[in-house]
């Protein structure tokens, strides 16, 4: 029965700001594992009377997030106030934007498998965070410490068919806001936070089915467990005859299922009217081509040119543009070395493998002498294994330390040939399987070859020389 309907999502993203200060005032907002309520003043605090003032740099980010995702950033925006009681909301209303946001429309590109994939924004809006409650011992204790950081709520249009494109978008939106320097975007600490709209419908209809809110998610997995189970519980409904209604229902991570929170409020149950205490922001053509400027070349773009130019399979240059510190990393080294393929393979395998044994401190200019080494034959990969996690420690000069360990590649024909020789006495089994046409047998030669060499003689030099002394 599920094959006759389809899943219909939209979402809701908030994605706290990295800014240095809050959205209105002066107070740090840097709230993360501070002592509770010590980061507070008559602004977030809600204090009557206390005037809020626009952080710049919440704006500027704000801007910049909305020219990253293709949106039209609007040259007059206005903030409005949203009433509502949350315990941890002391001033009774959050100052939002309603009608006449910092940006409107915009689109991100996402790869689902290696499928590109297009999905469309609505609007990206500012605000300011409510604090937060800790439940303990039949109590509730308020810490306002991040009431009043700024927050970016980005509204998708309801584009998403299937919880896997919900969760590879959330990932390459994770991505955009990291590359940006707008949003850490952790949603283990709060930092990224999403409610997903779910209905379903016929397959082939044009009506959206009952809208359903889903909150309570903080994890990629969680919301992608939840959508498939929302998904399910819909359809069955529908099947039985029942009748769906607008509500929000939260999702309970031990026992991964949705329950009924309350039923969903309308825009008029916030009662929203401009803010009387800010002015509208208004931006001008000048200040929208400097924000321009600054926007990076994002996680998308990299990946696409890591494959156009330097001929990188999609898996390889999606790891390596996944985060900006490693793919500005990995461009220096080809740079350097002027050897994407080895660059990747290197960074990507012995590197990142290593990164998780042990703090690794070896800067491009070192990892690209590596691989000049290997290109000019004086190590083997081998070698280059083994001496990067002793180099990775204070960022040794690969050159000086193979020549002072005596790890250069044999190169003596003469030398090389004696020791194939050796091995060819010693394995006679394999020379004859060799000869009698088991090409496979030349890779356990060249095996017992790089043992005797302590791996220092070249691998292809070695083969050569078998085959030569085998015909």
């Amino acid at each position: 029965m599920y094959d006759k309907y389809e899943l219909v999502a939209g979402l809701e993203i908030h994605a706290r700001l990295k800014t240095q200060t809050k959205l209105f005032c002066s107070c740090s907002n840097d709230t993360f594992s501070k002592e509770a309520n010590s980061l507070i003043c008559p602004i977030c605090a809600g204090f009557p009377g206390a005037l809020p003032v626009l952080n710049k740099e919440a704006l500027s980010m704000a801007i910049k997030t909305g020219l990253a995702l293709k949106c039209d950033v609007k040259k007059f925006s206005k903030f409005d106030r949203k009433s509502y009681f949350y315990p941890d909301l002391p001033s009774g209303f959050q100052i939002s934007q309603y009608d006449e946001p910092i940006c409107e429309g915009g689109e991100l590109e996402v790869y689902v498998g290696e499928e590109k994939k297009t999905f469309q924004f609505n609007r990206i809006h500012m605000e300011n965070d409510a604090g937060k409650l800790t439940h303990e011992n039949h109590s509730s204790l308020v810490d306002l410490n991040r009431a009043g950081s700024p927050l970016i709520e980005m509204v998708t249009e309801p584009c998403f068919r299937s919880s896997e494109d919900v969760f590879e978008f959330l990932k390459e939106l994770q991505r955009t806001l990291r590359f940006l320097g707008t949003s850490d975007a952790d949603m283990e600490k709060g930092m990224m936070r999403c409610d997903a709209n779910i209905s379903i419908r016929l397959k082939g209809a044009v009506e959206f089915g009952t809208k359903v809110e889903i909150k309570n998610m903080n994890s990629f997995n969680n919301i992608k467990k939840a959508l498939d189970y929302e998904f399910v519980r819909q359809v069955k409904a529908v099947e039985k005859g029942e009748k769906l209604i607008q509500e929000t229902r939260g999702w309970v991570d031990d026992k991964e299922i949705t329950v009924s929170q309350r039923s969903k409020e309308e825009s008029a149950d916030y009662r929203y009217f401009p803010e009387p205490d800010l002015p509208p922001v208004i931006l001008d053509n000048a200040e929208l081509d400097a924000y321009k400027k600054e926007v990076p070349e994002l996680s998308a773009q990299k990946r696409t040119r890591f494959i156009n130019d330097f001929k990188l399979p999609f898996k390889h240059a999606s790891t390596l543009s996944w985060e900006r510190e490693l793919a500005e990393f990995f461009e220096e080294v080809v740079k350097i070395s002027n050897n994407p393929q080895k660059a990747a393979n290197l960074i990507l395998g012995d590197y990142l493998a290593l990164q998780k044994e042990q703090e690794v401190n070896i800067s491009a200019a070192n990892l690209a002498k590596i691989i000049k080494l290997m290109d000019e034959g004086k190590i083997s990969s081998k070698i280059a294994k083994e001496i990067l996690p002793e180099i990775s420690k204070s960022d040794l000069d690969p050159e000086k330390y193979v020549e002072e360990k005596g790890l250069i590649q044999m190169s003596d024909t003469g030398e090389l040939e004696t020791v194939c020789q050796e091995v060819m006495s010693e394995n006679p089994k394999m020379v004859e399987d060799f000869k009698g046409g088991k090409e496979k047998a030349i890779g356990g030669l060249v095996g017992q070859v790089m043992k005797k060499t302590q791996g220092k003689a070249s691998p292809p030099m070695v083969n050569d020389i078998l085959r030569k002394l085998m015909s």
